[in-house]
């Protein structure tokens, strides 16, 4: 699932894309993936344009005239915007030699679910494998309640401090990983970055939230912001070059230390990488260097 650097990016890219460019046309091939009728959809987009792409933590939100349309990619969605010159893409899994590799075949194709055609023949194409992810457009006081009941704070944020962290762990039995997770608690981390976060701190996943000290909750903090700034100075994790609008590669991932490094050496005591099944999902720590 893209995390908040990669979702920031995504965001960006397509501001500066599609910002005041008329949608003159809609193709709903899955009308599932959108949570609005296809009448009410259409309506609230047809005729309109994108006065600025934002996000909340993974969530992105598309300021229309009028109202918000939110786009969340789950899992396995992805948006690839193309038109005569250019092509940006950015969800998961991003990361084969090819566009039509990544995104299921050329496009349109049996992963697509939502085209939004926009003036002089530029396209946004929704694609998901799992249908997961979802449109749906919602009035402000609508996006304020979303992001009110499910959005915590957000590293680099006033709200993301270590004061927070330390009270949000005190006297909970959760593990650490499963916490730092909740997108309730703590808004934009998933898999990746907590397991960065976690050994850039030096704590295994699976501690008690309560059994962190006040240092090693400050020093948490302090990594996850900085983790965080970097991943998005270096575009996140799942951008090839071919799809940047800037020409530039997406690539933390070769700054990654222990994610997705099953068995390979720890970078600091060169001991193997270990892989468990934690919070129902694939995590990676050192045993020797995380306590």
């Amino acid at each position: 699932m893209p995390e908040l650097p990669e979702v920031e990016t995504i965001a960006s890219d397509l501001d500066a894309k599609l910002r005041d460019r008329k949608i003159i046309s809609l193709d709903l091939l899955s009308p599932k993936s959108v949570k609005n009728t296809p009448l009410f959809f259409k309506q609230n987009l047809i005729g309109f344009s994108f006065k600025g792409i934002s996000r909340r933590g993974k969530l992105l939100i598309f300021k229309l005239k009028n109202n918000y349309l939110l786009i969340h990619l789950k899992m396995t969605g992805q948006l690839i915007y193309k038109d005569k010159k250019t092509v940006v893409a950015g969800g998961h899994s991003l990361s084969k030699a090819s566009l039509a590799d990544n995104v299921g075949g050329e496009l349109p194709n049996k992963h697509t679910r939502v085209i939004i055609n926009f003036q002089n023949g530029a396209e946004l194409f929704f694609n998901d494998l799992r249908r997961f992810g979802y449109l749906k457009i919602v009035t402000e006081e609508e996006l304020q309640k979303i992001l009110k009941n499910n959005y915590g704070p957000e590293p680099l944020t006033k709200d993301f401090s270590a004061k927070y962290l330390e009270e949000l762990f005190k006297k909970r039995k959760t593990k650490i990983k499963a916490l730092l997770l909740d997108q309730k608690l703590v808004a934009g981390l998933g898999n990746i970055y907590v397991d960065e976060a976690l050994f850039a701190a030096g704590i295994r996943p699976g501690r008690i939230a309560s059994s962190l000290r006040t240092a090693e909750i400050k020093k948490l903090f302090l990594v996850t912001n900085s983790l965080i700034k970097q991943a998005i100075k270096h575009r996140g994790t799942t951008f090839s070059d071919y799809v940047d609008s800037k020409g530039q590669k997406g690539n933390f991932s070769k700054y990654l230390k222990v994610y997705g490094r099953k068995n390979e050496n720890c970078v600091n005591c060169g001991l193997p990488i270990t892989r468990i099944k934690l919070a129902g999902r694939g995590t990676h720590y050192c045993q020797n260097c995380q306590k």
